[in-house]
C-alpha cells in the first residue's frame, strides 16, 4: 500500500525537503524574534528585571551547580548578562530568519534553550516551548536547513 505521507515522490508534497527545512528554520527564527519583542526592554535594561527574576529562581534551585554557576557567572554582571540575553535572542532571530550563519545559530539556539531548560527544570509549565525550540533547531541542523532561502546558500558557505 502506497500512502502519500510515506512517499518520497516529488509530486506528493507542495515543497521540497530543503524548503520545508527552511520554513521550520524561519519559524524558529521568528519565535526567537518574538521572544525578544515581547520583553519589556525598559525593565530589562534599566532594572535588569529579567536577570533578577532568573536570580530568584536560581537561588531556590534544587541543583547546587545551577545556584553556583549563576552566582559565579551571571549575578556579578547583571547589566552585561542582560545584553547577552537580549542580544542573543535578537541575533538568533535575525540569523535564523534570514539564514545567516545558520548552523552556528542553530547550535546556539539549542544551547540557550538548554540553559533556560536547566534553570527552569522545576517549572514544567515552561518546558514545552523550550523543548519544541530545541527539537526544531535539531531537525534544522540535521536537515541542513540553510540549503535554500538563506544568505548562507546565496554566498555558498556551509556547503549550501
Amino acid at each position: 500500500m502506497h500512502t502519500f505521507w510515506l512517499s518520497a515522490a516529488p509530486d506528493t508534497t507542495w515543497l521540497s525537503g530543503a524548503e520545508w527545512a527552511a520554513i521550520l528554520r524561519i519559524g524558529l527564527g521568528l519565535w526567537w524574534l518574538e521572544s525578544f519583542r515581547h520583553k519589556n526592554l525598559e525593565a530589562w535594561i534599566k532594572r535588569q528585571a529579567g536577570i533578577k527574576w532568573a536570580g530568584d529562581i536560581a537561588e531556590k534551585h534544587k541543583w547546587a551547580a545551577v545556584r553556583k554557576g549563576f552566582d559565579a557567572v551571571v549575578r556579578p554582571r547583571p547589566q552585561a548578562m542582560t545584553y547577552v540575553v537580549l542580544g542573543s535572542e535578537l541575533a538568533l532571530g535575525l540569523g535564523l530568519t534570514i539564514g545567516f550563519l545558520t548552523p552556528i545559530a542553530l547550535f546556539a539556539s539549542i544551547l540557550l534553550n538548554l540553559l533556560y531548560f536547566g534553570l527552569m527544570i522545576h517549572d514544567w509549565a515552561e518546558q514545552g516551548q523550550n523543548s519544541m525550540m530545541v527539537l526544531a533547531a535539531a531537525v534544522c541542523l540535521g536537515l541542513h536547513g540553510w540549503q535554500t532561502w538563506s544568505i548562507d546558500h546565496l554566498i555558498h558557505i556551509f556547503g549550501a
